[in-house]
């Protein structure tokens, strides 16, 4: 069994990921690295909103690509001996078959269970792996590829919007999303990059599907009824006569509406029809037949022309203001600005005692004038929509869709199959997977380990199977029961080989699970994560 061991005198690499992961008694043997994901239940929300797209709007799950890593130029990859157990072999029993799903489900003869892991890569791709629901204590867990979870570009830091989509197909989330809560590694490939820890285990909150149900037309009442976000109007406009109409049919509080857009305001000659035993009907607050007497600030000269007498030129000056007032000096600047800007047509003054400033003031001068204001109507129909799946909790994980089991220290030279979502062309450029449903490998593992120099590969497990990038993070299942379609995982594709040198991959490849790694699956598997649906 390879170990990396820390550097002499303790230090610790400043990965972001190790402060936690060393506490307590994981300091003095660090085998786990753990990571926060969506840290708080908005922030899962967004994350879902982010691929499902909020009110009905892009869905990005059908734009992402398979993530290659470092996978397209692997070699033939050499063999070595055989690998040493760190312990006894040993096994967690898988969960349930789950719940039926809300929309068909191709391929029904593979797990519930598998599906892809969405997530936005540092050059902010969209990318997607395969991966797993396992068995966990909060039925909350997902078993892939390390390199699937920890971006190796971003120094080992978290995929960003990292969601787990079970039974995915053509861009369906049957069961909903699940937004990764907390990430769990082996310390050697969070702080050193050991492929030979190729493994995540990632804690999921409750699955959400967001505008995943039809909108409903109902009434004004059920509507006003209704809470949360799944509810909206659509208008449409209408003339005079239909208003008019359908309030006679609805009453005011019906979906038939009307407001007064801003009015269009004129200047116009005195009516001809004002005496001074009417004028009171034009000057009060709202005018007669939107005309009005109103005061309009002028300069001082046209105030000055302006002949006296309500029957003439209406000279008129505000009664604060028919002399100088009293400003602070801060006032008097902000005003002298606005004047030589011509905001401000007023008068300004130094209040002087011989030859010393002893205060400022100001004077405005208003003229009357006759002005009609036009009301523009508008009028609409409302129509009040609910969507009853807007934003909708679908519950754990495992609930769903079943969880399959864990082992450990297996002995090679198993029966395996792998289930996962290849994608990517073939080293020759032949294409033979969509990626749009999950294909299956089966075979028995050599007893023999896989090395690769660059990829820091010394001690890998090997199957025969042609399947090609996309599949990363793709289950390894022994003891699988076609019946149930469930068994143990027991390893996760992490590299992908060419055997036979004929630019086609026939070989994937596995980090081997030992006790270590068990470690790393009982912690995560005991950690709660809960809804992100208040």
């Amino acid at each position: 069994m390879k170990r990396i061991l820390l550097p002499a005198g303790g230090a610790v690499l400043a990965t972001g990921l190790l402060a936690a992961g060393l506490a307590g008694t994981a300091q003095a043997d660090p085998q786990w690295a753990f990571d926060t994901m969506a840290k708080d239940a908005p922030t899962a929300l967004e994350t879902a909103e982010f691929w499902l797209g909020a009110n009905y709007k892009t869905n990005n799950l059908a734009k992402a690509t398979p993530y290659t890593w470092e996978t397209k130029a692997t070699p033939k990859l050499s063999v070595g001996g055989g690998y040493t157990p760190d312990g006894k072999p040993g096994s967690v029993l898988p969960t349930g078959e789950g719940k039926k799903a809300t929309s068909v489900v191709k391929n029904i003869n593979l797990p519930k269970t598998i599906g892809k892991v969405f997530f936005v890569d540092s050059d902010g791709g969209l990318k997607w792996c395969s991966a797993t629901s396992i068995e966990a204590k909060y039925r909350n867990l997902v078993a892939t590829a390390g390199h699937c979870v920890y971006d190796d570009a971003k120094n080992s830091s978290v995929m960003d919007k990292w969601i787990f989509v079970p039974g995915y197909y053509q861009g369906k989330a049957p069961w909903g999303v699940y937004v990764g809560k907390t990430a769990y590694t082996h310390y050697d490939f969070a702080a050193f990059e050991d492929r030979d820890r190729d493994y995540a285990f990632v804690t999921v909150y409750n699955g959400v599907q967001v505008g995943g149900g039809s909108a409903k037309q109902v009434s004004k009442s059920e509507f006003d009824k209704a809470t949360g976000p799944g509810k909206f109007v659509d208008t449409k406009a209408i003339d005079e006569k239909t208003f008019i109409a359908g309030r006679e049919k609805f009453g005011e509080n019906g979906p038939y509406q009307s407001k007064a857009a801003d009015p269009k305001v004129e200047h116009i000659a005195k009516p001809a029809n004002v005496t001074g035993a009417n004028v009171h009907d034009y000057t009060d607050e709202d005018g007669k037949d939107g005309v009005k007497l109103v005061g309009v600030e002028v300069v001082k000269s046209v105030y000055t022309a302006a002949g006296d007498g309500l029957e003439n030129g209406n000279q008129y000056v505000g009664k604060s203001d028919s002399k100088p007032v009293p400003i602070s000096l801060e006032e008097y600047n902000e005003l002298k600005a606005k004047k030589a800007d011509g905001n401000f047509l007023g008068e300004l003054t130094e209040v002087k005692q011989g030859d010393k400033v002893i205060g400022w003031a100001k004077q405005q001068f208003y003229v009357k004038k006759w002005v009609k204001s036009t009301v523009q109507m508008q009028y609409w129909v409302e129509t009040y929509w609910l969507a009853a799946d807007f934003i909708k909790d679908t519950g754990r994980l495992g609930d769903n869709v079943g969880g399959q089991g864990f082992a450990w220290n297996q002995k090679t030279g198993q029966k395996v199959y792998i289930f996962g979502y290849p994608a990517d062309a073939h080293p020759d450029g032949h294409k033979a997977y969509t990626g749009v449903t999950a294909k299956w490998c089966y075979g028995t593992t050599t007893g023999k380990t896989y090395t690769h120099a660059a990829t820091k590969v010394e001690e890998h497990v090997g199957l025969k199977c042609a399947m090609t990038p996309g599949a990363d993070g793709s289950p390894w299942l022994i003891k699988y029961s076609n019946a149930k379609r469930l068994g143990y995982v027991n390893g996760v594709t992490s590299l992908f080989g060419d055997q036979d040198k004929n630019n086609r991959y026939d070989l994937s490849t596995s980090a081997y699970f030992d006790g270590e790694t068990n470690a790393i699956y009982t912690k995560a598997a005991a950690v709660w994560s809960g809804s992100i649906v208040k």
